[in-house]
């Protein structure tokens, strides 16, 4: 990838942190040319785990889920047509990577793309810079954190200013 080529994003919404019940309430992917795609997710049958505190953080409620959320299978198929020659990357390669398996175990398919951490692109320098740029993003931007394409917008967002522009975080 050369630097004056923006990668895929993508940011999951769960139903809460915990990595052993949680699952992908909502995804969004902004795509190397800005544009914004992201689907509310409807619980399969076995995805019970629920947290309120996360409910108030990412402000999606469960019934909302349930009677405006996609199925899993039809998310899986759409994220797979729009991501087939994409290099996608997230911030938190841990989580996001969990819920994106998640998704596809309950869609019965696999993804037709490779998650990375956007890590793996930045040296030491632009590692030191992101937390300072990514706030400056969202200040600029203006918009409301924790819903998947917002989050993903704020990530292609940082990824031009510390890659493609070079610019450093105000200390």
């Amino acid at each position: 990838m050369t630097v004056n080529t923006s990668p895929a994003f993508i940011d999951f919404e769960a139903s809460s942190l915990d990595l052993i019940a949680s699952y992908p309430i909502e995804v969004g992917i902004c795509m190397p040319d800005g544009t914004l795609h992201s689907w509310l997710i409807r619980p399969h049958g076995s995805w019970k785990d629920w947290s309120e505190s996360a409910e108030t953080i990412h402000g999606i409620t469960r019934a909302e889920l349930e009677n405006e959320g996609v199925p899993v299978m039809q998310v899986a198929e759409e994220l797979n047509a729009l991501l087939l020659s994409c290099q996608v990357f997230c911030d938190a390669w841990t989580f996001d990577s969990f819920w994106l398996h998640r998704l596809y175990r309950a869609a019965g398919t696999t993804p037709s793309f490779q998650l990375e951490s956007v890590s793996m692109l930045l040296d030491h320098a632009q590692v030191k810079q992101w937390a300072g740029v990514r706030q400056g993003v969202i200040a600029d931007l203006g918009l409301p954190v924790h819903r998947a394409a917002n989050d993903a917008l704020i990530l292609h967002h940082t990824w031009d200013r510390v890659i493609c522009r070079g610019e450093a975080a105000v200390q």
